[in-house]
Formats: C-alpha cells, sequence, structure tokens
C-alpha cells in the first residue's frame, strides 16, 4: 500500500478525474460515505448519539458535509458548524453544502472568535466531533483563530474524528509542525500520509482506516517521487505458500549465526530461536568455545561450533577463517558479540571475504561506527543490516534523536550510498533497499522493547533470507511477522510483563494466520495500516 505525500496526492486525485472519469464531486461523495462507515464500524451505537461536524472552506469541509448529510439520513442528530462564510465555501465543497441545507440539517457560521466561543460550549455535548477542518495541504503551523478552534476542539474531552489527516498535522513530515487535533479515529482516504505512520504525528492520530474512495491502485503506484509503501497483511500473505510434499531441511535455509560472548550467550540463544522459529531448515550457532555449552544447552535443534576466544571470553580474530570455510546459505552476525579489536577484525573479514549473504547486527555493526566505507553490499551478495536507532546514529555520525525524526531519509540515503538493505528498528520499523524503496511495518508494540527482541529479528531476518533468496522481500516478511508474533503475545502476556523469549511460541500462529485467516485471528480488526473498502 502506497504512501501518499501531499503533492503526490493532489496527483493521485488529478489522474483518477481525468483518466479514469471519477468526478471529483464523487470521489468527495465516496469519502464522506467511507468516513460514516468507518464511524459506524467504531461506535456501533452511533446511531443515537449525537455528532457535531465542524468544517471548513476547502475539500476537507466538503467531506464533512457529505458526512452531516449521510448521518442525517441514518437518523442521527447532527450539527455543523462552519470556521468560514457560508459565501465563501465554493467549488464541490459549497455544492455539498446546498445538498446538505436542502435537507433541513442544522448549519451554523462560526468565523469569528466570538461565534465560537457560544457554539463551542454546545459543540462539547456530543458524542462525537468529526474534524473537517483543513486536510493535506497544511505546510506551516496553525495559528490565530484557527489554533484556537483545535485547542479547544482538544480541551472538549470528546473523541474526535478526522478526515484523512488530524488537523494541524502536515501531510508531508512525522514530525509535529505545531498544535494538532487529537484524534481518536483518523480515515486516510485513498491512501495513508506519513504523520499517521510514524512518530511522533502518529501519537495524536488515534487508529488509522484507510478507505478506498475510487482511486484506482494503478494510479497511486504509478505517481512519481520518493516511493514509501506499507508493509500490510494482505500484502504479507502473497509473499508465504505452503511447503511443497517432498521438502527436505536442505531446501529451507541454512543459516550459520555467530553470535554471544561470556555474559552474552542470551543474544546467541534468541538469535537461533528467531531463525529456527522462522523456517531455517538447518542453524549452526558458532559461538567462542566456553559459551558452547551454555547454547548448546538452551534448543537441542540448534548445532553449535565452537571457536577460539580471547582471555575477555570474545572472538579471536583468526576465527573468521573457520566461518569463512562453513557451508552455509546465509551468515547472520552480531548479537552478544562483544567489543574489542579482535571482535573487530574478525567481523571486518567476514564483511571482506564472505561469498554469501549477510545478516549484520549488534556489535557486529558498532565495528562500523564512525567508518563505514567497508560497509556495503557487493555483486552476488546481499547485505542486511539491522540497527536499532542508537546503532544507526553511530553509524550516520549523528545524534539518536536526529535519526528518530528522519527514519525513513536516513534509512533510505544510508541504503542507496552503500548498496545494501536497511532494516531501521524501533516503533514502525523501516526497510530500505539499494534502489531507493521504503517499506513502514505496522505490526509490534510497546512490549517490545525489552532486551532481546532485536535479536530475534536476527534470526527471522536470516532464516527468511536464506528460504526466499529475495533480500527485500526476506526483510518485510521478517519484521512484519516478527512485530505480528509480538502482538500475538503481548495479547497473553501483556506489556510489561513480555520478554523476548516468549515471542517464540507465537511465530507459528502469526505465520498460520497469513496462510489461513481464520487462523489465530483475534487480531483482524486490530492490525493496524490495512486498506478497507468500508462499503457504501
Amino acid at each position: 500500500m502506497r504512501v501518499l505525500n501531499a503533492s503526490q496526492m493532489r496527483e493521485a486525485d488529478r489522474r483518477t478525474i481525468d483518466e479514469v472519469g471519477v468526478s471529483s464531486i464523487q470521489l468527495m461523495e465516496n469519502a464522506g460515505r467511507q468516513v460514516v462507515e468507518a464511524m459506524r464500524q467504531q461506535w456501533p451505537t452511533l446511531l443515537s448519539w449525537h455528532v457535531s461536524v465542524v468544517g471548513g472552506k476547502g475539500n476537507n469541509g466538503g467531506d464533512g458535509f457529505v458526512v452531516a448529510r449521510v448521518l442525517a439520513a441514518l437518523g442521527v442528530d447532527v450539527s455543523v458548524y462552519l470556521l468560514s462564510p457560508v459565501r465563501d465555501i465554493e467549488g464541490d465543497a459549497g455544492l455539498q453544502l446546498s445538498r446538505l441545507k436542502s435537507i433541513d440539517v442544522a448549519v451554523h457560521e462560526a468565523a469569528r472568535t466570538e461565534e465560537w466561543r457560544r457554539y463551542v460550549k454546545v459543540i462539547a455535548n456530543s458524542d462525537v466531533i468529526v474534524d473537517a477542518l483543513l486536510g493535506t495541504g497544511l505546510a506551516r503551523p496553525l495559528d490565530g483563530y484557527f489554533r484556537t478552534v483545535v485547542n479547544d476542539l482538544n480541551a472538549c474531552a470528546v473523541p474526535i474524528v478526522s478526515i484523512d489527516i488530524p488537523s494541524g498535522l502536515s501531510a508531508d513530515t512525522a514530525s509535529l509542525i505545531g498544535e494538532s487535533v487529537v484524534a481518536k479515529l483518523t480515515v486516510a482516504l485513498g491512501a495513508p500520509k506519513l504523520p499517521l505512520l510514524m512518530l511522533p504525528a502518529a501519537e495524536r492520530v488515534g487508529k488509522v482506516v484507510v478507505a478506498d474512495i475510487g482511486i484506482p491502485d494503478f494510479v497511486t503506484d504509478s505517481i512519481v517521487g520518493p516511493s514509501v509503501k506499507v508493509i500490510t497483511r494482505a500484502w504479507a500473505r502473497t509473499l508465504v505458500a505452503p511447503r511443497r510434499a517432498g521438502m527436505h531441511k536442505g531446501d529451507c535455509g541454512r543459516v550459520l549465526l555467530v553470535a554471544g560472548s561470556t555474559g552474552k550467550t542470551g543474544a546467541a540463544c534468541l538469535a537461533g530461536l528467531g531463525a529456527l522459529r522462522s523456517g531455517s531448515g538447518l542453524l549452526t550457532v558458532a559461538t567462542p568455545r566456553s559459551c558452547q555449552p551454555i547454547v548448546s544447552a538452551w534448543m537441542p535443534e540448534y548445532m553449535t561450533l565452537g571457536l577460539d576466544e580471547t582471555a575477555r571470553g570474545t572472538l579471536r580474530a583468526e576465527s573468521a577463517e573457520e566461518i569463512l570455510e562453513e557451508p552455509c546459505d546465509v551468515l547472520a552476525v552480531g548479537p552478544g558479540l562483544g567489543k574489542g579489536e579482535d571482535v573487530s577484525d574478525f567481523v571486518r573479514t567476514l564483511v571482506k571475504h564472505s561469498v554469501v549473504s549477510l545478516v549484520l547486527d549488534a556489535d557486529a555493526l558498532n565495528v562500523f561506527s564512525g567508518d563505514t566505507a567497508e560497509l556495503c553490499g557487493k555483486d552476488g551478495r546481499d547485505l542486511i543490516i539491522t540497527p536499532h536507532p542508537g546503532e544507526m546514529a553511530r553509524l550516520v555520525g549523528m545524534p539518536t534523536e536526529q535519526v528518530q525524526v528522519h527514519r525513513i531519509e536516513i534509512a533510505r540515503d544510508f541504503a542507496i550510498t552503500h548498496q545494501l538493505f536497511v532494516v531501521l528498528k524501533g516503533a514502525r520499523t523501516v526497510v530500505a533497499t539499494p534502489d531507493g524503496a521504503v517499506w513502514i511495518n505496522g505490526t509490534g508494540n510497546p512490549g517490545m522493547a525489552t532486551g532481546g527482541t532485536g535479536d530475534v529479528l536476527t534470526g527471522v531476518v536470516a532464516a527468511w533470507l536464506g528460504q526466499m533468496k529475495d533480500a527485500a522481500m526476506a526483510c518485510c516478511l521478517g519484521v512484519f511477522l516478527h512485530g505480528f508474533a509480538g502482538d500475538l503475545a503481548v495479547a497473553t502476556c501483556g506489556e510489561v510483563a513480555l520478554v523476548a523469549s516468549d515471542m517464540g511460541r507465537y511465530f507459528g500462529p502469526a505465520l498460520l494466520n497469513l496462510l489461513d485467516p481464520s487462523i489465530c485471528d483475534e487480531l483482524a480488526d486490530t492490525l493496524p495500516l490495512e486498506p478497507h473498502h468500508l462499503g457504501a
């Protein structure tokens, strides 16, 4: 599912009107009806409620006027409050306003502060407020009258439904440009916008529903400009299939995982868990010889390889030669390796000389902090890195806070510059590819903010790379299933009590759901960012 910025959305509208033949007034009609259907699904008792629609003079206001008319036709008690004089509302919005007034819905002008002060007391007694003030075209912070209105709406303590995007957010950035509506439900029209997906703006959007308003997929997919897409469950389902009857373990990928050091064997064990539970046919965990008995005891399915170690319990640099001779399809390196000159030389040797695809995480990435010249893909070998924001910050030499603000741009730029695949972990994990494509993952939850979940992901991505032989798709499917397993786990464990090893038993149910949606489908209505056609 494509994510569009403000200019791309305008182009999608234009092409739908000019090339597909759907009129602008029909798109507005579809939008309003879809918003009503989303509200009915969110609140089954909506028909007995009082709804206040607060609208501006543009197309977003026009969408709101359709919402009011459709609600009124359903018997809902609805009132409309205009932040502009009626005479200033023109075009499609003006036509929808005239249709609304013809059925005797109460329409109140509140174009001045004194009028607004009178009406906001009435609005505060509504059961739900529809935010139809401003659409995707906002590019500067709200000020003056509109800022007052937005702050007053938020202070009403009434659930707010925002049409397309909460008023006050910019469709072009996930940063907060100023005051904005804090919505309970946002109905994105035609395609999601960046602030609906990425923090910090996403904290103000509530539940997000992406509504089909009649813009064909081929139009949104062909819009020029940066390609950002959402990993949806519907798409993830197209990436998996039941195994063939004659498959054997050698067909399912051989993963060699190099991980662990004294005191950090848990990282190796958790990464191995992720690989096995994601279908790796054969897994070998290579670890310092003193750590080998601990890792072996954790799961009987592990094969292990003990390597020479330093006095500090980390791998010796010379052990890299032994790893390069081990047969495998994917080499995953990093969880719990520790630090030091030997570790650095060990990792650099593998990156320089490995001819199989590599997945680098954690301490393997820290080796390249401040000097990433050798960290690059090459012909015939994919390179995937899976940093958390702190590790990414060290790679690019900037504060972690700046990485978090510009997650998409930084991941994309690094992937292009170094011709590798970036899995930038965190809330809304980002996958970026060497050709500049970006995917945003919608699964996962705050309960996964605990040590070890990133190690699990290393194994998950490595396992799917071994099976799929397609680095981009392995990353996308891996992060989706990793987050989905976390969502299933948190439903049982809760966010506070969840630990990384809990996730292991939920990879099976998560994958089964992709193969058969009727299995483990209790999260069907809670998975975010799924596209919907919500009815007529």
